[in-house]
């Protein structure tokens, strides 16, 4: 079909395997080219019907740090957190948020939480319930001093906002809202955790 049509950018031929070996080592080596999320799962016979979601998407997911500058809910049971990193000028922009946050892990960010300072740089800010959504988020500001780990997949558009929910993994209070990597700064291969 390629040959026959003369099929080039923005089109790719992609290989297909049935050696689960062989698409770990793609999920973790053709992530790294920019649009290219995971891999798909389906099976050999399955032929792509338009609005149905018979096959499964696998992302690959890094490893990373971002400030918390925000929560839903309340600073005593934050539900979601707004996360976001400092631009090369020192501005905090907003990266993305993070899945709902389980009890255990709400309970220690709720404990080091503070209410924000007046001249919070997302006063104001309107943060979208999701990617292309309109539906906006009731936010609550903190002090942007809190760093947290996440986990996130590589679906990332405007230089550095997440598409999907990040997943929250710890704060991490060996690490301070400078040594955040800046706003729109790759990192392939993510980073460890500490």
């Amino acid at each position: 079909l390629f040959a026959a049509r003369g099929l080039s950018a923005p089109w790719t031929l992609c290989p297909m395997t049935t050696d689960l070996a062989k698409a770990r080592e793609w999920l973790e080596s053709w992530t790294d080219v920019s649009g290219v999320e995971g891999i798909l799962i389906k099976s050999m016979s399955q032929r792509y019907l338009p609005n149905h979601r018979g096959w499964t998407k696998v992302r690959r997911r890094d490893t990373t740090e971002a400030i918390i500058g925000g929560v839903t809910g309340t600073l005593a049971r934050p539900q979601l957190l707004i996360l976001g990193r400092h631009d090369d000028t020192g501005l905090l922009r907003a990266v993305g948020r993070t899945a709902p946050l389980r009890p255990d892990q709400a309970r220690p960010v709720a404990e080091r939480l503070t209410a924000a300072s007046p001249g919070h740089p997302w006063t104001r800010a309107r943060f979208s319930a999701a990617w292309g959504s309109r539906d906006v988020l009731d936010v609550v500001l903190v002090d942007p001093d809190l760093v947290a780990e996440i986990s996130a997949d590589t679906a990332v558009d405007h230089g550095g906002i997440h598409r999907h929910p990040l997943r929250f993994r710890r704060l991490r209070l060996d690490v301070t809202a400078g040594d955040v990597p800046l706003f729109g700064k790759a990192e392939h291969g993510g980073r460890a955790a500490g």
